[in-house]
């Protein structure tokens, strides 16, 4: 049970109740750091539109190391939460969910590309407190996935660092959309 009691639907608001239902419409169920946020509805809608606005710039990348890098962030800060939606939409988006399980150990696993375990290695050197990326990490990906690319992957890294750390903190855990029946949002 998260920290902040999420808004039900009877107390939520015509704009929350709104959101509630995209939500199940689009996932099977209202995420509950969108329930928990409906507090503060302001903050509920710019963090939808900055969400929506990310899913339809992030297009440089190809998805399976956009994925790749939010999940492996999501699991390095043990945010079950994050893991669990995240897997979906692995999942959904038709990619391997079984290589997930060599996350941790993705220097050693031969399941990650060489692009692949760099990307993981930034994001590991990003999420560290203190962050520790350096120049060579960023030249290296610059020269194999171009300025934009470098800039994709630190801002998709960076926004899971804060959904992660905000879910932490307000005791928000996973829901189940990987579980039971496979997902609880049905495959596209």
């Amino acid at each position: 049970m998260p920290r902040i009691p999420v808004v039900t639907t009877a107390r939520a608001k015509p704009l929350v109740k709104l959101a509630y239902r995209i939500s199940r419409r689009r996932f099977g169920a209202v995420p509950e750091p969108v329930a928990v946020t409906a507090n503060h509805p302001g903050l509920m809608v710019a963090g939808a539109r900055h969400e929506l606005g990310v899913g339809k710039a992030a297009k440089v990348l190809p998805v399976s190391l956009r994925e790749l890098v939010v999940y492996a962030t999501a699991v390095r800060l043990a945010c079950s939460w994050c893991v669990d939606f995240g897997t979906m939409l692995i999942k959904h988006e038709g990619l391997d969910v079984d290589r997930l399980k060599e996350v941790r150990d993705y220097a050693a696993s031969d399941r990650y590309t060489e692009v692949e375990k760099l990307a993981l290695a930034y994001a590991d050197a990003m999420t560290d407190t203190p962050v520790t990326a350096t120049d060579e990490q960023v030249a290296e990906l610059e020269r194999r996935l171009g300025r934009a690319g470098v800039v994709e992957l630190t801002y998709l890294i960076a926004l899971e660092n804060h959904r992660a750390r905000f879910n932490s903190a307000l005791g928000i855990v996973d829901q189940g959309f990987t579980s039971g029946e496979a997902c609880r949002a049905p495959l596209p």
